[in-house]
Parts: structure tokens; sequence; C-alpha cells
């Protein structure tokens, strides 16, 4: 990754982060994907014990679904386990394959065992914390939502998390079709609406025009 490109994808990447404070909560509720680290933090905050009840939703998505044959949800939950959360603290969504799917499914999940949490801790990865933040805030309003990552730099993440599936240039052209879909799912009514600053859609423009574009609507 040459120099420029890695410095537009590095403005994406911290707009796409919220850093909100973590506090106690009703519920962690770990967003899945191909990223199993962030299995690996929402099993930390439980463990941590920010709230009782530890939450996992995912299908196969857009990306997993060429991974792998067993349901992301599935998958994260056994990292939980291993990590020494009790299989009873444990619920798991796995039918989900996008976003708003996630938060309405774990919604009826909820819903069948009658528990009504006010307060979530969603965790997601680091470059899908405001999305998740506004689906979150539009499909389940008046709860209160923190958005928490696995902790590492865009370095880290690139050098660390991608693989022969899943390239340094895949997760750049992954952040740039997120962002894409801050402006776009709002005006359709899936998120909340979140400003971009000039800066930052500026350098989603120049990504797209250097190809950064496969994960674009």
């Amino acid at each position: 990754m040459d120099g420029r490109i890695r410095e537009l994808a590095e403005k994406l990447w911290h707009y796409h982060q919220l850093r909100h404070a973590l506090s106690p909560a009703d519920v962690i509720l770990v967003l899945c994907s191909h990223d199993l680290a962030v299995a690996e933090r929402g099993a930390e905050l439980f463990l941590d014990g920010w709230a009782p009840l530890l939450i996992f939703s995912g299908g196969l998505g857009t990306i997993t679904r060429h991974l792998w044959n067993e349901p992301e949800a599935d998958q994260f939950a056994r990292v939980a386990v291993a990590m020494g959360v009790p299989p009873d603290r444990i619920l798991i969504e796995n039918r989900s394959t996008n976003t708003g799917e996630n938060v309405l499914f774990t919604r009826r999940l909820l819903d069948e065992r009658r528990l009504s949490p006010q307060r979530f801790i969603v965790v997601q990865k680091p470059y899908m914390e405001r999305r998740s933040y506004a689906t979150f805030k539009q499909r389940w309003p008046g709860t209160d939502v923190v958005v928490t990552s696995p902790q590492v730099s865009f370095d880290e993440y690139v050098n660390r998390y991608s693989h022969h599936a899943l390239s340094k240039d895949d997760v750049v052209a992954i952040m740039v079709g997120d962002l894409q879909r801050i402006r776009v799912y709002a005006e359709r009514g899936f998120q909340i609406a979140q400003d971009v600053p000039d800066d930052v859609w500026e350098a989603f423009e120049e990504l797209v025009r250097a190809g950064y574009d496969r994960y674009l609507i």
C-alpha cells in the first residue's frame, strides 16, 4: 500500500471510529463478521463485568458466505466459551446477513425471551463502529448504546487481520463502501444521519478514483 493510499485510508479509519467511553450495560451485543478478534473483544468485556449477557449476531454475510459454511455467530460463540464465558450467559442469533438484520433479529430474540434491555454495548470491527451505531439508533430507538471494537491502530489491523482471502486492499475497499453507506443508507431510512466532513468525503472520492470501488452499492 503506497503512502498516499495509506493516508487516505487512515482518514476513513479514524472517521469510522466513535471512541465511545464504556459504561455498564444490560447486554453486550457482538455483531459478527469474518473478524474473530471482535469475538475476543466481546468476550473480554463480558469477563471484565461490563454486562451480564453476551449476544452474538450473524449468519453468513456478503464476505463470509465465500469463506465459511458455518454461521458467524456460532464460531464467535465458541471463541467466547474457550476464553471462559459460561455458555448459559450467551445467546446466539445466526440468521442475519447485514447490520439491520443483526439489530432486528436480536430484538426479536430478546422479545421471545421476554427480555427488554435498555443499555447496550455493541462490539464491531473498528471501521464499522459508526455505521453500526447509526443503524442501531434507527432500528432500536429509545435505548442507550455505546460502540466499541478491538483496540488496534490501522496499521496493526491491516497487518494482523488481513489474509489471503481478505487482502489489505480489500479492507480499504470495504471502508470505502461503508462510508458510502453512511450517506446512502441514511437517505433510505436504514440509519440515522451522520455528518461526513468534507475532507473525509474527498478522501473517499480519491480512493474510489484509485480503484477501491468493489464494495460500493
